[in-house]
C-alpha cells in the first residue's frame, strides 16, 4: 500500500509540474531555478546588484500599499519575480504582467516588476486570506486591487476618481471577468469607479476593511454597485 502511495504522490507531482507549472513553481521556486532575495521573495538568478535592489524596492512599495489600505497584512504571499520571457515562461507565465497563484502566491513578469502591478496582484491575495473563503463578484475583487494599488492608467488622481463609469452590470465570475477584460481592458476601469465610489460614500477605507470582515463572517455580499454620476472625471 505504501509503494502505490508513493508512486501515486509521484505521478500527482509530475501531472502537475506538466499542467500547472505555476503552481508547481510557486510551491517550490527554487525547483525553477529561482534564487531567494528575502524570505517569501524570489527571482531568476544571476541579477546584478542593482538588478536585486530595483526587485527589492519595488516589492517593498507595494507591501506598503497593501499594508496601508488594508491597515496591515493578513496574507504572506510568496512572490516569484522574473526580468526574462525566458523565466517567466519557465514558471507558467503567460502575456499578462503579473498574476496571482490560486490566490496566494503572485507571479510578476519583467512588465510587471512595478508597484502598481505588484500592488494589484498582492491585494488579490490579501483579500481572499481576509475573506476566509468567503465569494465576492469578480468585479469587486478587480476594482479593489486597482484601488489598492493607486492604479493611474484606471483612476484619477484626486476627488471622484472614476474615469469610465458605467450603468452596466459588471461581470461576477472569473470565467466572464477574463473573457470581458480581454475584449475590453478599460473593464478595469469601470470595477475601480464602482468600488472607489462606493468607499468614498461609506468612509473610504475603513468601510471595505469593514465589509471584508463581515463578509468573512457568512454574510451576503451587499449590492454596491452604484448608479452613474451625472458627471464623470475624463
Amino acid at each position: 500500500m505504501g509503494a502505490v502511495t508513493a508512486v501515486l504522490l509521484i505521478a500527482t507531482v509530475a501531472l502537475t509540474t506538466i499542467a500547472f507549472p505555476s503552481v508547481a513553481a510557486t510551491t517550490c521556486p527554487g525547483c525553477y531555478g529561482l534564487q531567494r532575495l528575502q524570505p517569501g521573495l524570489y527571482a531568476e538568478p544571476g541579477l546584478v546588484p542593482p538588478q536585486r535592489g530595483h526587485v527589492t524596492e519595488v516589492i517593498e512599495q507595494a507591501n506598503k500599499r497593501v499594508r496601508d489600505f488594508f491597515g496591515g497584512r493578513a496574507s504572506t504571499p510568496d512572490i516569484l519575480v522574473c526580468l526574462s520571457d525566458d523565466c517567466y515562461r519557465r514558471i507558467g507565465g503567460g502575456r499578462e504582467r503579473g498574476v496571482a497563484v490560486l490566490n496566494r502566491s503572485v507571479m510578476l513578469s519583467p512588465r510587471g516588476v512595478d508597484p502598481v502591478i505588484a500592488s494589484h496582484e498582492l491585494a488579490h491575495v490579501e483579500l481572499h486570506a481576509r475573506l476566509n473563503g468567503a465569494e465576492v463578484p469578480q468585479w469587486f475583487d478587480e476594482g479593489l486591487a486597482v484601488l489598492v494599488s493607486d492604479d493611474p492608467r484606471y483612476l484619477a488622481p484626486t476627488g471622484d476618481r472614476c474615469l469610465l463609469d458605467s450603468r452596466q452590470p459588471l461581470p461576477a465570475t472569473l470565467d466572464d471577468w477574463l473573457r470581458a477584460a480581454s475584449a475590453d481592458p478599460q473593464l478595469y476601469a469601470e470595477a475601480a469607479c464602482q468600488v472607489s465610489r462606493w468607499a468614498g460614500t461609506n468612509g473610504g477605507k475603513e468601510a471595505v476593511r469593514t465589509l471584508i470582515a463581515r463578509l468573512s463572517t457568512g454574510q451576503a455580499f451587499p449590492d454596491i454597485q452604484m448608479p452613474a454620476a451625472a458627471a464623470t472625471t475624463a
